[in-house]
């Protein structure tokens, strides 16, 4: 393989097979997982451990019936499982673009990416199974060792996403110019939405003008009577995939202007972010009810 290569376009058959038209939506996407898992294999692991955990979630949400700040207690466990799938893969596919001289730096990455959110989905199904959650739970010594362990392995992702946004903008993914920002700013974005996580860490909540549990929007749990900071969070972290994916379209249609649009899109997406977060600072929900 070349080292001008990329690790996707190595295989002229998975090209092949992955751009065939007549291909089934599931052709398609065993395909991809086919070609995500021979390029990153860690994170391609990562992420099924993380699909066990969702289905545990789902097959016990329907008999227990326990209440945790207002919801289903196994619904936490299902929302960051899945939550995270999307990240390990995402990250994976995008991070595989770089050139063969930046994977020895990827694969480092990737091993403390997957020990991190492995981690933390064992700490979020344990406080399940409790009973209890694992996000600001001061009110034993163990729960305040899961919530400490939680913080040590959220501080060595973000500082791995540093990494990873150092990476993508020292050496250009392979791609069209609208999806090379599109990877950039999307990285970029999603350490920002990473970040703002970290306010909530600080109020020890996640709700602004009222305290965690009250009412929210169903199955989300985002408060509808005060400020929510887990709006703007979400939002950010799903850079990853919102914003490279734009990128790609923009340089796909018009490719003369990708440059611009996709930077534009990205003002526009982290506007987005910046207002949902001052909007939960005042203590406003997204939707009253």
């Amino acid at each position: 393989m070349s080292a001008a290569l990329p690790l996707k376009t190595s295989s002229t058959d998975t090209q092949q097979a992955l751009n065939h038209r007549a291909a089934s939506p599931l052709t398609y996407a065993a395909e991809w997982q086919r070609v995500l898992h021979r390029v990153n294999p860690i994170l391609s692991w990562a992420g099924w451990v993380h699909v066990v955990f969702l289905v545990l979630a789902l097959v016990l949400l329907p008999f227990d019936d326990r209440m945790v700040t207002g919801l289903p207690v196994w619904v936490k466990p299902a929302k960051f499982a899945l939550s995270g799938l999307l990240y390990l893969w995402t990250l994976g596919w995008l991070l595989a673009d770089l050139p063969a001289e930046a994977q020895k730096s990827v694969r480092r990455i990737s091993w403390g990416v997957a020990l991190s959110m492995v981690v933390e989905m064992i700490c979020i199904t344990g406080q399940a199974a409790r009973g209890t959650t694992s996000h600001y739970n001061i009110a034993s010594g163990f729960d305040i060792l899961v919530f400490n362990l939680m913080g040590v392995f959220i501080m060595l992702n973000t500082v791995l996403t540093i990494w990873a946004v150092v990476l993508v903008w020292r050496h250009r993914p392979h791609g069209s110019a609208g999806y090379v920002w599109g990877v950039r700013l999307g990285l970029l974005l999603f350490l920002v939405g990473s970040v703002l996580g970290g306010m909530m860490i600080h109020q020890n909540q996640h709700t602004v003008g009222a305290p965690d549990g009250g009412p929210g929007l169903p199955g989300l749990g985002w408060s509808t009577r005060a400020g929510d900071l887990r709006l703007a969070h979400f939002l950010g972290l799903h850079a990853l995939q919102a914003v490279p994916l734009l990128g790609w379209v923009i340089g796909k249609v018009i490719p003369r202007h990708a440059t611009l649009l996709t930077w534009l899109g990205a003002a526009l997406y982290a506007s987005a972010v910046g207002w949902l977060f001052a909007q939960a600072l005042d203590g406003k929900p997204l939707i009253a009810l």
